[in-house]
């Protein structure tokens, strides 16, 4: 059945984002070949933007120097056909700001900001802290709301009067509030992405602008799918779409494995840029890795 869907909201990043692993050569160093041609293969196949550095791609365990070059590197590979937002989220105020400078420098387009994490700042210091950053650079920011990470939740109410400042316009939402999402698509004009894969046809069908999605990874279209099949007002398709997704979006991300192990798995196994991940984390085994091929295997083959 066909039904009339309202019309996306706006979008400063574009709707279908991926938060690109980072490849690194089998020595552990960073693959800047293999990441433009990573990059290239996901903005071809539908990817609208690209965040890069983000805990998808290893930001933890990746230098300051690392990243620039890697912003730089994705946008020789992909020039104006994808948004680049770089991850420069840390728990320090200061070197969040040296980071956001050195990636607009580096020719980002937009800034991922993580909620400070494992201090547990109070919300006036969290408020204080997205403002300070906002104010240091010239490019959009994305506010990341993960407090099942950080430790640390951006309320809604702060999020309200960050909408204030003129550089804050998205937020990418991982927080599980969906009472506190509606709250502030309601009062305010950010654009929020849904930060986990189960929830993409449900943010958007509220009023989200999209996705930043880790399983993007490795099935772009099949996500991109998700969305243009409800702008096309065609939300029983969407809705079928995003459940034929829930099994590999279930091994992917709640198998107990982060999402950068499992996508490096299974783009590995693909023959595609990826290469190992650093310590602390621990490559997925060869089952889990069966079992996310044959997951794979039915989603790309689905009609």
């Amino acid at each position: 059945m066909t039904t009339t869907a309202s019309a996306p909201a706006a979008a400063p990043f574009g709707r279908a984002l991926c938060a690109m692993i980072t490849p690194f050569t089998e020595a552990g160093a960073l693959d800047l070949d293999g990441a433009q041609r990573l990059a290239d293969r996901l903005v071809s196949e539908g990817c609208d933007g690209l965040v890069l550095s983000g805990t998808t791609g290893e930001s933890p365990t990746t230098t300051d120097a690392e990243k620039a070059a890697l912003v730089r590197a994705v946008r020789e590979a992909v020039g104006d056909r994808a948004s680049i937002v770089a991850g420069v989220g840390t728990a320090d105020t200061r070197h969040t700001v040296e980071l956001a400078l050195e990636a607009e420098k580096a020719g980002a387009d937009g800034l991922l900001v993580v909620a400070p994490y494992y201090s547990r700042p109070p919300q006036d210091a969290v408020e204080a802290h997205f403002r300070e950053i906002a104010d240091a650079s010239g490019l959009p920011l994305a506010l990341y709301d993960i407090p099942g990470r950080t430790g640390t939740r951006i309320e809604p109410d702060t999020m309200i009067r960050l909408a204030e400042h003129p550089r804050i316009v998205a937020v990418k939402d991982c927080a599980y509030d969906l009472l506190g999402t509606q709250k502030v698509l309601a009062r305010t004009e950010l654009a929020y992405y849904a930060g986990c894969d189960e929830y993409v046809l449900a943010l958007y069908a509220i009023g989200a602008s999209g996705y930043i999605s880790t399983v993007a990874n490795v099935v772009p279209r099949q996500f991109r799918a998700i969305l243009d099949a409800f702008d096309a007002g065609d939300t029983a398709r969407a809705a079928r779409n995003q459940q034929r997704a829930v099994p590999l979006v279930e091994l992917m991300m709640s198998s107990g494995l982060p999402g950068t192990v499992t996508a490096k798995a299974v783009l590995g196994a693909l023959g595609l840029p990826a290469g190992p991940v650093r310590s602390p984390l621990r490559p997925a085994g060869r089952e889990t890795v069966d079992g996310l091929l044959a997951a794979y295997g039915e989603l790309v083959s689905a009609r």
